[in-house]
């Protein structure tokens, strides 16, 4: 007999300041579901998740929970007023002796749970707050945004619980990997609307671009029907007035269901340029060694930086990623061995504690209050990449309304305060762009054109982040903080880290073996030895045919959005923008098939 469904949600209607969130809405969430709720940011999604924990009332419709059925919520910003600790709080509804589950779940999201709640950062309270819902084990969890202020060693050890759990969960997350590995729906939050598909995330982005091209196709046939029978409207009804005034009512209706239709939030219009080039070498660093309280940072570690790597920091909370930047950047001075900076270097940094931005501000002020923005003479302007521009047409550029202007930036979400972040940042011309931590609260599509802007820029990148998917998209360079001192260098992003970590290790623990190294070499054309390459040369030969497809991939589609003729006179920024992406990726794509092609003849010759 199937059990009955742990949530139902009946023609529910909810509206905030006059815009409706969702109207007429129903779900079902059934035992065993594992689901993911995504949309742009501004949607809805931690709305609906409020309305199906209870904690928000709809306007209109219902919300059934059978008897006996629990359901756990993770809040953002959980209300610990009334608790010593961090432990006190997330043991709060357990039994008496069940304080083990809050330790194990702590152990798992590394926090303390003696930890005062007075002294507590905001990362430690969410981490307690989830350990509360680990640890209570609800038939139903309602998870929002949970990858958040975790590394990537406690997002494994939560994806590996929720692989494990019996319970129903639902998801908010901007961590593709993290909702590629666990869900098997999909719930779709996009102008009010709430569409499910029976997939999970990994087949999202497929699913929405096919609703996105039937509804365009369908509001161009519209358009095309209106102009034919406005056409026949002006041409013909002064000879059938009388006979055809249902047809002029039908003409009216078609106008009336154009004009109901809510237009698609677009990308943000985000840019990046580029200052004057810098030297070669941006960072030299030889030997650095640096301890805090006799616990070392990093002992002996050197690292050159050309200009055009993208360089990513990856390693658990605490282990020093932002104090090694900061070494990098000369900053902090080390404690041994010395950095050189190269010349011409105009650096730009997004700081993961959003402290460059005044909550108290509006985001008005919070713009023409910096110095290097402001207009002289000029209150309403400022200078965007040395061009003056109206504050608020700016801020509409990155998806913020006229009414967002005046408001305190401490009323924004954190996918908003990142994207006003993003807008300071990328005013100014820089070369030297450091990401500590970006994509937290940033949507899966601000995410993309991100991760394009940051393909396209001449300058170097440093970048910390915790999100496996990113790093994929953008480092060429990893260098993994693992604890005790040790900083290594690999080539790649976070998977190329990980295979090479793998394929390392055993060379490390073991003597050489000629058995072993025949069989290694017996293992497939990817493990082969290849004497005249190194090892990092190796691993480009390996990526680069990847690298030379989505290049050729991304080529394809700019010239599909080029082939539009009314391009231009309708979107000359966006027209502009894509011609330059698309003579940037078609250099990047020469660039890459001479490097295969050297590295295979290379390859080629050692092995003849």
């Amino acid at each position: 007999m199937a059990r009955p469904p742990l949530l139902q949600l009946s023609g529910l209607s909810l509206t905030f300041g006059g815009d409706p969130v969702f109207s007429d809405l129903d779900l079902v969430v059934h035992p065993g579901d594992r689901v993911a709720l995504v949309g742009r940011n501004g949607s809805g999604k931690s709305t609906l998740m409020k309305v199906m924990a209870g904690l928000v009332e709809p306007d209109a419709g219902t919300r059934v929970i059978p008897p006996g059925v629990s359901v756990g919520y993770m809040e953002q910003d959980p209300e610990m007023a009334g608790f010593a600790t961090l432990g006190d709080f997330a043991a709060a509804t357990l039994e008496p002796g069940e304080m083990y589950r809050v330790e194990r779940a702590a152990e798992g999201l590394k926090f303390d749970p003696a930890r005062p709640v007075a002294t507590a950062s905001g990362g430690e309270r969410r981490r307690a707050a989830l350990a509360r819902l680990m640890a209570e084990a609800p038939e139903l969890m309602l998870l929002d945004e949970p990858t958040n202020h975790l590394d990537i060693q406690a997002i494994g050890w939560l994806e590996a619980e929720l692989k494990a759990t019996r319970a129903a969960y639902v998801l908010i997350s901007h961590d593709r990997a993290f909702l590629r590995e666990l869900t098997r729906a999909t719930l779709w939050i996009d102008r009010g609307l709430v569409r499910r598909q029976e997939k999970g995330f990994v087949g999202f982005e497929a699913w929405r671009d096919a609703v996105w091209e039937e509804e365009d196709s369908q509001r161009h046939k519209l358009d095309r029907k209106i102009k034919a029978e406005a056409r026949w409207a002006v041409e013909g009804i002064s000879a059938r007035r009388k006979r055809n005034q249902g047809r002029v009512r039908a003409l009216q209706d078609l106008r009336a269901e154009r004009a109901a239709q809510i237009k698609r939030q677009g990308a943000a219009a985000m840019a990046l340029e580029s200052g004057p080039k810098s030297g070669r070498k941006v960072i030299e660093a030889e030997g650095l060694a640096k301890a805090f309280d006799g616990k070392p940072i990093v002992r002996d570690f050197s690292l050159t930086v050309q200009r055009g790597d993208r360089v990513a920091f990856v390693g658990p909370n605490g282990v020093g990623k932002t104090t090694l930047l900061k070494m990098l950047l000369g900053e902090v001075a080390p404690d041994a061995g010395r950095v050189r900076l190269g010349t011409n270097l105009e650096v730009a940094v997004f700081d993961q504690a959003r402290a460059q931005l005044s909550p108290d501000l509006s985001l008005w002020e919070n713009l023409t209050g910096d110095a290097e923005m402001r207009v002289s003479g000029k209150a309403d302007q400022i200078l965007v990449r040395g061009q003056p521009k109206h504050v608020v047409g700016y801020l509409k550029e990155f998806l913020f309304d006229e009414t967002q202007a005046r408001a305190p930036v401490q009323a924004l979400s954190g996918g908003e305060k990142a994207r006003l972040l993003l807008a300071r940042l990328m005013a100014k011309p820089s070369n030297l762009l450091v990401l500590d931590e970006p994509t937290n609260d940033l949507d899966v599509e601000t995410l993309d054109l991100l991760q394009e802007l940051l393909d396209g820029y001449d300058g170097t990148v440093l970048l910390v982040s915790h999100d496996r998917d990113f790093l994929d998209r953008v480092a060429t360079l990893t260098v993994a903080m693992e604890g005790d001192g040790r900083a290594t260098v690999y080539a790649g992003g976070w998977s190329d880290y990980q295979a090479q970590k793998r394929e390392v290790a055993p060379e490390k623990v073991e003597k050489p073996n000629p058995s072993k190294a025949k069989l290694k070499q017996d293992a497939g054309p990817r493990r082969a030895a290849s004497p005249g390459l190194s090892f990092t040369e190796k691993h480009r030969l390996e990526v680069l045919p990847e690298e030379i497809a989505r290049l050729e991939a991304e080529i394809g589609k700019l010239e599909g959005l080029l082939a539009d003729p009314e391009l231009f006179t309708r979107e000359p920024i966006k027209f502009n923008k894509a011609t330059e992406a698309l003579v940037a990726r078609q250099e990047k794509l020469f660039e890459a098939e001479e490097e295969w092609l050297a590295l295979a003849e290379k390859q080629e010759a050692a092995e003849g």
